[in-house]
């Protein structure tokens, strides 16, 4: 089993668990490395998901405290998850994961993946009812992650599938959405940053597979791309959250290595 876990949110965002609380419960199922990746202060600072921009050192402080308090016990490292439309970092932090959360169609910024209404709000309102559309400008925008943001880890790279998987508001065999990814990974491929394999919209409920799905992975991996194991954990219940099927998943594409 993997027991390596760097995308995992506290109480500095909107996690429901404070740092210490998730390095004890890691502690309990044998992790050997975490790291804590904070949502960054948006530019209006006004997000009911991300860090604030005042709590920022804090955070930072909090996570070198424990460091050095459970250093015999557990390797601790001190990340952000920094999002394309976030404020610019503000700090130093061990590793930076490079993600995006929302399209922006009709003069308006749509979370992707806060509901399954505000979803379907984004298709209808900013793109005139075609989600293929939605699918085109997030991925256009997911393809400079890399040369916006320079990040250690791609987040969730898929992450507009969170609500989809049934196919409910688009078809992921669709000549456009592949072509929308495929020319995403494209751009993205060449930085060699490995895309994390995401179990959170699992622990969520919401799918029965992890991000990305499995032809993405195929393609990553037939261009020797490389991939870490992450839950996106919000709670200490979810840490390392389904690590035996996401790394199931990856080793039949063909993947070997889970480090970054």
């Amino acid at each position: 089993m993997i027991l390596e876990d760097f995308h995992m949110h506290t109480t500095f965002c909107d996690g429901a668990n404070t740092p210490e609380e998730m390095v004890q419960a890691a502690i309990r199922l044998g992790m050997k490395r975490i790291g804590f990746s904070a949502h960054a202060p948006v530019v209006t600072d006004d997000s009911d998901f991300a860090m604030k921009k005042s709590d920022a050192p804090l955070y930072r402080a909090e996570i070198a405290r424990l460091k050095e308090a459970y250093a015999d016990q557990i390797q601790i490292l001190c990340g952000i998850e920094q999002d394309l439309f976030a404020a610019p970092m503000d700090g130093a932090y061990d590793y930076v994961i490079g993600s995006l959360h929302s399209v922006e169609g009709n003069g308006r910024v749509y979370e992707v993946d806060a509901s399954p209404e505000e979803f379907q709000r984004a298709i209808d309102e900013g793109f005139g009812g075609d989600a293929y559309a939605l699918c085109e400008n997030y991925f256009q925008r997911m393809a400079t992650v890399c040369e916006v943001l320079h990040p250690d880890i791609i987040g969730h790279f898929d992450l507009l599938t969170k609500f989809n998987e049934k196919h409910h508001f688009f078809d992921e065999s669709h000549p456009r959405y592949i072509a929308a990814w495929q020319g995403a990974l494209d751009q993205l491929l060449p930085y060699k940053v490995p895309f994390e394999i995401n179990s959170g919209a699992m622990s969520r409920g919401w799918r029965t597979a992890p991000y990305p799905a499995k032809p993405i992975l195929e393609y990553i991996f037939q261009k020797g791309g490389r991939v870490v194991l992450n839950s996106d954990s919000h709670s200490t219940r979810t840490i390392a959250h389904r690590f035996d099927l996401s790394e199931k998943i990856a080793r039949e594409v063909g993947f070997r290595e889970f480090q970054f």
